[in-house]
């Protein structure tokens, strides 16, 4: 048996990118289902397929273990979990996918919240034997938390529960009433068998009572347009482009990825936090001029007049402005084995501008367990998602995270080791 990847053509390559991030409790079979994912999809070359069925053999699984595909590191095929965020391409002739296979343990939350923080989708996977556990709970939380605005729950093992539609009806009404206590947006349940494959590329023959999508067919038709912020122009200049040849004396463009917004030329901009006014004079990448662009392109912005700009400067919209803010009030997933304690001094990564942050207040912890918020923590530990107040040294001009992810979301960093130690979403900002 084997699967030989199609070439992937142009037209394949300019169609639209779908980040997913997948999540689940210790053998829901979210290995498996990636696995599954990859193969009915035909993204296996014939000698990975050739080493899988090799080591399913040598392993005495009895089948060809697609979970293979994806428990990449050896001491996750010796213990039989995921242990890091493994990241996966596909393509299919609808649309372009980056997989990020987070793993389901307690103690590797900060995998997750890395994985997920950029994922347009989270698939999580729940058992049908179980239903909704402690783990599904802990993972829609995060996945409220970072704002994720889809979410598919793979109800897996249909196979193992007679395709029983009355226990997918169960398990279903217990996900709307989760959905609904934490805010989550879009939340679909899909019942399926990874292990056979049903309702994963191709329906099978186990649910005929199911008349939804299969997970392909939802991922591949699913709008993901209306998820980007297309109302408040947001530049972070990352580069200053002034070149030193004598015909290009008056040439200095800003380079970096747009954050929200449509930008044209003729746009009014003004550039914090100096607070300085100009118009957009052209949108440029290599190929030439652009008439308008729009998140995620990267592109080089020149202005009309030759105003100061720096690195770290935000270029925006004047009428819709971001906050320029000096203390923020933020949801921090803590991910250092050191603890965080109040009155700490952190350096703080927001786009591309870097500023030092004093923890002003640990304000509340999540109990992991019922995921109930114990407020006025002593200290944070690793894993730990919290909300916390910071005071900075230099203001930043910031966005709630609900407003825009791109310009709502900051890294915490260990100045005397460099080391990234948190992650945060802005809720306030002042």
């Amino acid at each position: 048996m084997s699967a030989i990847s199609d070439p992937i053509s142009e037209e394949m390559m300019q169609a639209e990118l779908l980040r997913l991030v997948t999540a689940g409790s210790v053998d829901d079979g979210k290995s498996t289902l990636i696995g599954r994912l990859l193969y009915d999809t035909k993204q296996i070359l014939a000698d990975q397929m050739e080493a899988i069925e090799e080591t399913s053999q040598r392993r005495g699984d009895g089948y060809v273990n697609l979970a293979l595909l994806t428990d990449g590191l050896r001491a996750e095929r010796e213990q039989g979990i995921t242990i890091d965020v493994a990241y996966r391409s596909f393509v299919t002739p609808r649309r372009r996918f980056q997989l990020a296979d987070a793993p389901g343990h307690v103690q590797y939350t900060r995998n997750m919240v890395t994985g997920a923080s950029t994922a347009h989708v989270a698939v999580i996977l729940v058992d049908a034997r179980n239903g909704v556990v402690e783990q599904t709970r802990r993972h829609s939380y995060i996945a409220a938390m970072l704002e994720i605005p889809h979410i598919v729950v793979a109800v897996n093992k249909m196979d193992l529960v007679d395709f029983s539609p009355e226990r997918f009806a169960e398990i279903e009404a217990d996900l709307r009433e989760l959905a609904d206590a934490l805010g989550l947006h879009d939340m679909r349940a899909i019942p399926m068998s990874a292990l056979r494959g049903d309702n994963v590329v191709e329906a099978g023959d186990g649910m005929p009572w199911w008349t939804g999508p299969t997970l392909l067919e939802h991922l591949e038709t699913l709008d993901i347009s209306a998820d980007k912020n297309l109302e408040d122009r947001r530049f972070p200049v990352q580069w200053v482009i002034r070149p030193m040849a004598d015909e290009f004396h008056d040439y200095r463009g800003y380079a970096g990825q747009v954050a929200g917004g449509v930008w044209r030329p003729g746009d009014d901009v003004v550039v914090l936090p100096s607070g300085r006014r100009s118009r957009v004079a052209a949108v440029e990448t290599l190929d030439g001029e652009l008439e308008a662009v729009a998140a995620p392109l990267s592109v080089t912005i020149r202005l009309e007049d030759n105003v100061d700009v720096g690195r770290g400067d935000m270029l925006a919209d004047p009428e819709r402005p971001p906050i320029v803010a000096r203390e923020l009030t933020a949801k921090l997933c803590w991910m250092s084995e050191r603890p965080l304690e109040g009155r700490a001094t952190l350096g703080i990564k927001h786009t591309t501008r870097n500023v030092r942050a004093i923890v002003d207040e640990l304000v509340s912890v999540v109990d992991i367990t019922t995921l109930v918020d114990q407020p006025a923590p002593s200290r944070l530990e690793l894993n730990d998602l919290a909300v916390v107040k910071l005071r900075l040294s230099e203001p930043l001009a910031v966005d709630t995270f609900s407003r825009n992810r791109a310009t709502g979301a900051f890294i915490l960093i260990d100045e005397a080791t460099n080391e990234t130690v948190g992650a945060g979403m802005i809720l306030e900002a002042s």
